[in-house]
């Protein structure tokens, strides 16, 4: 059986990384990876694939980023020649980036088998780029693993044949929960001077948030007020650095700390320790959950639901006096109680690929 599984940001080597790692426990098994090349990541060096227990990609297809229209036009004329190449059994994609449902459209039309790896999440938003990708990418696969019980629900409410859903877990906080011992080695805490403090920390990338040059100034200006009373650090990408200099933002205290971008396992240390999370990003939502970590998120929506149900997630759409009640609230104690999902328990990978296992007369 040839499994290819397609990449295209780094999210997606953290969702890859625990699949290909048990599917080489079984034997028989061949396995391609392709990374698209949609985003370039920096911090991917060769640790980074070390750390994961992940080859280098086998092919790259080099795409890069563009408009939403481009890039996805662009994956699907490279990954077609590079699947017809290596005549896979069946193809893995992840996640919700273009990546996914051009790869995904290219194996429909050629007949290919597609598995869809953290299926059924809905935002119920089709203004998000990434709910249209979700919407065609579930609707054209042949095998469906959510990552919870509403995936499920939503893509039963759709008409999907129950018989191509399997509930799997997360396979993110596999990743996470490997790369746990990892993370306790990092020095960021050190190399920032937060060991033993109370801190906040900051990650927001979602157009909706850092496009609009009001909604931003909003943002960073209450950030601002609260890293006086509690430091506040915010690895910010060097587009909405510049966007934030061109506005002529200046920090009224040195506690609002912009810093560059940082490695997912210093990231992780920041998240691990920090008093509360402020994010826009799905990913950071799950595993602050896991973490058991505060998070207020800056969306009027999530296709993460069961964070905000049971795990430590609060929406607050781009509500800043709420922010700084919801702040201070934390700080006072007031933290929600919450637990972990069902199945986020580190074995999602495992069930995947017993799963693909179990269908290999059919997909073959």
């Amino acid at each position: 059986m040839r499994i290819l599984h397609v990449v295209g940001a780094r999210p997606n080597f953290m969702k890859v990384a625990p699949v290909i790692g048990a599917l080489r426990e079984h034997s028989g098994i061949q396995q391609v990876l392709v990374h698209t090349g949609q985003h370039y990541d920096v911090q991917m060096s060769g640790i980074f694939f070390e750390q994961l227990s992940i080859p280098e990609p086998d092919v790259n297809l080099g795409v890069g980023s563009g408009s939403h229209t481009w890039q996805t036009a662009q994956v699907m004329l490279s990954f077609e020649s590079a699947v017809m190449e290596q005549k896979p059994d069946i193809v893995l994609v992840y996640g919700d980036i273009n990546s996914t449902m051009a790869a995904a459209l290219v194996c429909a039309k050629l007949q290919i088998p597609i598995g869809h790896v953290e299926a059924g999440l809905r935002s119920n938003d089709r203004t998000m780029p990434e709910e249209i990708n979700r919407l065609v990418t579930d609707h054209i696969s042949s095998l469906l693993f959510t990552p919870s019980i509403d995936g499920n629900e939503n893509l039963l409410r759709e008409g999907v044949k129950p018989e191509n859903i399997h509930l799997v877990g997360n396979v993110m906080i596999d990743t996470l929960i490997h790369l746990l011992p990892e993370v306790d080695k990092s020095t960021i805490l050190d190399i920032l001077h937060l060991r033993n403090q109370r801190y906040i920390l900051v990650t927001l990338h979602r157009p909706s948030n850092v496009d609009h040059d009001t909604i931003l100034i909003e943002i960073v200006g209450k950030l601002d007020e609260i890293s006086a009373y509690l430091p506040v650090i915010f690895p910010v990408h060097p587009r909405t650095l510049k966007k934030l200099e061109s506005l002529n933002f200046t920090p009224k205290s040195s506690g609002l700390r912009f810093i560059e971008p940082l490695g997912y396992l210093d990231f992780l240390a920041l998240q691990k320790q920090s008093t509360v999370v402020i994010t826009d990003s799905g990913g950071v939502q799950e595993e602050t959950t896991y973490l058991g970590v505060p998070c207020l998120t800056m969306r009027e929506n999530t296709e993460r639901p069961i964070t905000v149900e049971i795990g430590t997630n609060i929406l607050l759409g781009q509500d800043v006096k709420r922010l700084g009640n919801e702040v201070q609230a934390i700080l006072d104690g007031e933290v929600k109680q919450s637990r972990i999902p069902p199945l986020w328990d580190g074995q999602t990978a495992i069930r995947i690929a017993n799963i693909l296992v179990n269908n290999r007369i059919i997909l073959s």
